[in-house]
């Protein structure tokens, strides 16, 4: 019950009733000594109490064990427990399939533990203990995948009707023999292996060449998102001021012991406002992370950490606060110097924002972009991150900028500029990347539930009709055959809402872009001048373009020389303004790597960015 450091480690209790849920939640409080360190969900549980339930108990290094009904039992993530205890067993083996499921998913990094508590001086105890003998020896046989399937096992006679007999008949020799015997069939390893290969989602494999595309989109993908080490600079410097409390513990690892009111209050304004995750925002975490191989420790024993994202429930209900309280600055803008560009042309960069939907509703894809607009009114894609490379004006330099702050070009209504070319060029490519990928997702998810689905409904058809041949022919199969009967319509109805819901999500709509702020972009070249310097007294590596684009070559063909001396396929991407110029495929026999390489515009000789490229 305690881990390598002494501590309690989190429990899952699971029983039927709500009168035995209470009367274990006083007995367990008695002896822990804190109340305060029980959780509980049952059918009463309202849907977002149960979130934050189930968020505390993850979070919460306080609360250790978890109390719940079946309430519990599907459709929630307790990865963060690998103990389990059935304090009272039900009788449809579906259901002690989903309350292991809770713990034994993906994610788990622990072996999982479970106890089932049976009376086995009692004839349905007797037969309980068999049945749960015969699922442990096929479990061990079967890497564990028995649990997936336990609701299915007992095709010819129900687990209950199997119980009440033994209740009934159990205290007679050849009826505790036969219903052994059927125990046995049941959880017979050809029958349970038969079951697996039926509800195989789907048999395909994914050939060399795909598998290498969908990497590529990956690394592509990576390689835009706005890396760890600036959203954590943001979130440690805006959640502080907010009157957060957060402290350094392991590498890369943080404990969260005070979340203002006013942000957990803000969370509550904004859930189902473009939330993928409707957990609530909690008072205390006890362990957040920046990074996904922060997430869960080498060293055993030290809890899973919750990696602040964009989109994690805290950082949007940060991020919605600093962004009401300075929206204003951000449509005023700013300026800014380039001090990787000599030119002496200034330009405005205007962030953009869009969003593609799905037809339920969902927020498939939200994309910042940039717009780069020319004092002649051309705009251009602007790159993914140009900003990280700009820096603020210096005061002694602020007075040398006012003629170019009032100039006539800058007061045109040059932000429809920019609009127009993300309504005519980046929005169309965002929405077909997101379109096509979804499209296909949602066909071939149709295609397996359909496929699925079908074949169980013709299995249980054809079961319904031999039973209602059995009962014209005098046997009695009432029970079976109205099961089977519901079986049938159920998945005829699971199938017509799977199909309503998979088509909703087959549409895709794509929103207008917004302007969210802007910025006058200087470049150094033209601050350089305004100083008066000399190209000597700057100390540039080149004032010249043409020798600093001949550079810029060099250094690109240096990469490229090494890159295909490793036998790789180098491709020039510097027109794609993706961030870095070269992008290095690996020979077809080699893993799939990719390593992206730009040549910069640096007075220094080589530095590394934080999103891990290399730039020479």
């Amino acid at each position: 019950m305690r881990d390598a450091a002494g501590s309690l480690r989190k429990l899952i209790i699971f029983t039927e009733h709500r009168d035995t849920l209470n009367y274990l939640h006083q007995r367990i409080a008695g002896l822990l000594g804190k109340p305060e360190a029980i959780v509980t969900i049952h059918g009463g549980t309202h849907r977002d109490e149960r979130k934050r339930v189930q968020a505390t108990f993850w979070n919460d290094r306080e609360v250790v064990v978890l109390i719940a009904t079946d309430a519990a039992g599907e459709g929630v993530n307790l990865q963060c427990a690998n103990l389990m205890v059935n304090y009272d067993l039900p009788w449809n083996p579906n259901r002690l399939e989903q309350r292991f499921g809770r713990i034994h998913r993906i994610g788990q990094t622990e072996v999982c533990r479970l106890w089932n508590l049976v009376a086995k001086e009692t004839r349905e105890g007797d037969v309980y203990h068999r049945l749960l003998e015969k699922i442990s020896n096929e479990s061990k046989a079967l890497q564990g995948r028995v649990f997936d399937i336990l609701g299915e096992v007992f095709e010819e006679t129900s687990l209950k009707q199997l119980l009440l007999d033994a209740i009934r008949y159990g205290d007679q020799p050849e009826v505790r023999a036969r219903l052994y015997q059927k125990v046995e069939i049941a959880l017979d390893s050809e029958h349970l292996r038969n079951i697996l290969d039926r509800n195989a989602l789907a048999q395909e494999s994914m050939s060399a060449e795909r598998l290498f595309a969908v990497k590529e989109e990956m690394e592509k993908a990576e390689a835009r998102r706005l890396q760890p080490f600036f959203i954590r600079s943001f979130f440690m410097k805006a959640f502080e001021q907010l009157g957060g409390s957060i402290y350094p513990r392991e590498a890369g690892r943080f404990e969260i012991t005070y979340v203002p009111t006013s942000i957990r209050e803000r969370d509550r304004q904004i859930t189902g406002r473009n939330r993928r995750d409707t957990t609530p925002v909690l008072k205390r975490y006890e362990r957040v992370c920046f990074t996904k191989d922060a997430v869960r420790p080498e060293r055993l024993g030290l809890p899973v950490a919750s990696m602040i994202h964009p989109g994690h429930p805290l950082m949007l209900a940060v991020t919605d606060i600093v962004m009401e309280q300075h929206v204003n600055l951000m449509r005023q803008g700013t300026v800014l110097v380039d001090p990787g560009d000599e030119d002496v042309t200034p330009h405005l960069l205007f962030l953009l924002t869009h969003e593609i939907k799905s037809g339920d509703g969902q927020t498939l894809s939200k994309r910042i972009q940039f717009v780069r607009v020319a004092p002649d009114g051309a705009a251009t894609f602007a790159g993914w991150a140009p900003h990280l490379d700009l820096e603020p004006v210096a005061e002694a330099d602020r007075a040398r900028l006012k003629g170019v702050l009032d100039a006539a070009w800058i007061h045109a209504d040059l932000e429809q500029k920019a609009l127009t070319l993300a309504a005519s060029t980046l929005v169309p490519e965002h929405y077909n990347e997101v379109a096509t990928r979804r499209i296909a997702h949602v066909d071939k998810t149709l295609t397996a539930v359909h496929e699925r689905l079908t074949k169980e409904i013709d299995y249980w058809s054809d079961r319904w009709m031999k039973l209602r041949e059995d009962q014209q022919a005098g046997k009695d199969v009432r029970l079976n055959l109205e099961n089977a009967r519901r079986t049938v319509t159920d998945l005829e109805g699971r199938l017509e809402n799977r199909r309503r819901e998979l088509q909703a999500m087959r549409h895709v709509a794509s929103a207008t872009p917004v302007a969210l702020g802007g910025a006058l972009v200087v470049p150094i070249g033209l601050l350089r001048q305004l100083r008066g310097e000399t190209p000597e007294e700057a100390n540039s590596f080149s004032s010249d373009p043409v020798a600093r684009s001949r550079i810029e070559r060099i250094a690109m063909e240096a990469v490229r020389q090494a890159e295909e001396g490793r036998g790789c396929v180098v491709v020039d991407v510097s027109a794609q303004k993706c961030g870095w110029d070269l992008t290095s495929y690996p020979p077809p026999s080699a893993a799939s790597t990719s390593m992206p390489a730009r040549a910069s515009r640096s007075s220094t000789g080589s530095r590394s960015r934080p999103d891990g490229s290399s730039m020479l």
